[in-house]
């Protein structure tokens, strides 16, 4: 037992706590020691060296797999706010957000990214259908069209510009108002073209292939919003059929055949309700392999326009050589 002496074992009298820091067992009875507190504050350190005891290492905590944060200016050792979050290995933004992945975690961005593309689709189709009802049953425009044939190879040439422009530049399909812009353009260009070419067909046939491509698109989209195959994977199977196709009608220029013609027409429409699904997965995210960055959206309504024009088109040629 302390005896009550106002020095402790170890230090000075009357010079306050001794040099070895408090006795063990608690204070001494009678209070504080005599002479207040000691001279230059509390013993050193307080917390334990870097690298020993409860605390983290120099260099914040230790890093997650997927979360790469990164700190402030408050030095080794100090925990700042992470900047941002860096999503895993194959799943990011890519850079021409064609098939690079992004993970769609988040419903409300997925379902608001579907929203708009659809909404922008459905304002490409009505300006074609437009186009196409003033082509077949306005005998005025067919008639100017008839003696302005020039026309066809200028909107081809919009067409084709401004489809290389979207595809091939960020800063074009992006920006906003840029990218609506070269949209309309490439498509009252194309809806042109579509309408030119459904004048050399009768209406009721024009009819009957708009309401089969409509009930081929409708089908094929519930299809891809259901199913559980992934189509996401078939971009080089795809590729390598248009490419096949493309040199099969190329040959079907020197070959004039009308059962070739039908066959080319058929693999066609078949080949693009293939492309239909695929480029819907790529718009939904989620549970597929590859898809397209919400930012793509002008880029996403383009691939499924494209489509349904070259359903359609196919449609009719095909009704058209049944019934020539």
């Amino acid at each position: 037992m302390w005896q009550n002496q106002g020095v402790y074992p170890g230090g000075d009298q009357n010079q306050g706590y001794p040099q070895g820091g408090y006795p063990q067992g608690g204070y001494p009875q009678g209070g504080y020691p005599q002479g207040g507190y000691p001279q230059g504050g509390y013993a050193q350190p307080a917390y334990p060296p870097a690298g020993q005891g409860p605390y983290p290492q120099p260099g914040g905590y230790p890093p997650q797999p997927g979360f790469q944060p990164s700190y402030g200016a408050g030095g080794g050792g100090g925990y700042g706010e992470p900047t941002g979050y860096q999503s895993p290995e194959g799943v990011g933004f890519g850079e021409d957000g064609q098939v690079k992945g992004f993970d769609f975690t988040d419903q409300t961005i997925r379902k608001a990214f579907i929203r708009k593309v659809y909404s922008i689709l459905m304002c490409q189709l009505l300006v074609t259908l437009g186009f196409i009802g003033l082509f077949i049953f306005n005998e005025n425009t067919r008639s100017w069209f008839r003696a302005n044939q020039y026309m066809v190879w200028v909107a081809f040439a919009v067409v084709l510009v401004t489809l290389i422009a979207m595809a091939c530049c960020d800063s074009v399909r992006r920006q906003s108002p840029m990218n609506f812009i070269f949209l309309a353009i490439f498509t009252l260009a194309q809806s042109f073209l579509l309408g030119a070419t459904s004048s050399a067909y009768d209406a009721d046939a024009v009819l009957m292939a708009v309401g089969i491509t409509a009930a081929i698109c409708l089908a094929l989209t519930l299809f891809a919003f259901q199913t559980k195959w992934d189509f996401t994977v078939m971009g080089g199977f795809l590729l390598c059929a248009t490419v096949v196709l493309l040199l099969f009608g190329i040959l079907l220029i020197f070959m004039r055949s009308k059962i070739m013609m039908l066959v080319y027409a058929s693999i066609g429409a078949l080949l693009f309700s293939f492309y239909l699904v695929y480029d819907t997965q790529l718009m939904m995210g989620g549970k597929h392999k590859y898809s397209i960055s919400p930012e793509e959206y002008i880029f996403a309504a383009l691939n499924l326009y494209l489509d349904i024009v070259n359903i359609f088109i196919y449609i009719l040629t095909i009704i058209g050589l049944v019934r020539d």
